[in-house]
């Protein structure tokens, strides 16, 4: 399946097969640590995260997280990858999608209650509608993070990329 501009990707992964052992790419990310300063490299068991320096991030600023596994084939390694927000940013944006949408779901039922009850209902109509302006105010702000993102995640790609064939890995 295949994306399209209309596709709604918040948090964008990829997935490619590389003729090198996981071990072996894994220590090539960690010891990238030691010489640049352009990313902050971790590594944590078989995932890699990189991200932007603190004094350069924004609050959209992207970070790219690498799962390293052995493929069936010991020689080769399947490398998944995943663009996202910090995850202190993502979560804070989750929380208020849910809150938002329990605000949707009560008004709107009390709105429906005083409906059927014949009394009157246009604070709870107003605040009901007030949910939907304010859920595509979030989704549009996403929107606008992930924009503001894009060039940041293209230099996390092409740091992956080099790194990769620094050590002469191509990928499948």
């Amino acid at each position: 399946m295949s994306a399209t501009a209309n596709d709604i990707v918040l948090r964008p992964r990829f997935k490619f097969k590389v003729k090198e052992e996981s071990e072996s790419i894994l220590k090539l990310f960690e010891n990238t640590k030691a010489s640049q300063s352009r990313f902050t490299v971790s590594r944590v068991d078989d995932h890699v995260f990189i991200k932007i320096p603190k004094n350069k991030q924004h609050f959209w600023s992207p970070q790219l997280h690498l799962e390293i596994n052995s493929d069936d084939n010991k020689q080769q390694s399947i490398i998944y990858g995943l663009f996202g927000p910090n995850p202190t940013v993502w979560t804070m944006f989750m929380f208020l999608h849910f809150v938002v949408a329990g605000l949707f779901i009560g008004f709107g039922i009390w709105t429906y209650v005083n409906w059927n009850l014949g009394s009157d209902y246009a604070i709870q109509l107003f605040v009901t509608l007030l949910m939907v302006v304010i859920w595509f105010t979030l989704y549009l702000g996403g929107r606008l993070g992930k924009k503001a993102g894009h060039d940041e995640m293209h230099q996390l790609h092409h740091f992956m990329r080099d790194t990769l064939r620094a050590k002469d890995i191509h990928s499948e």
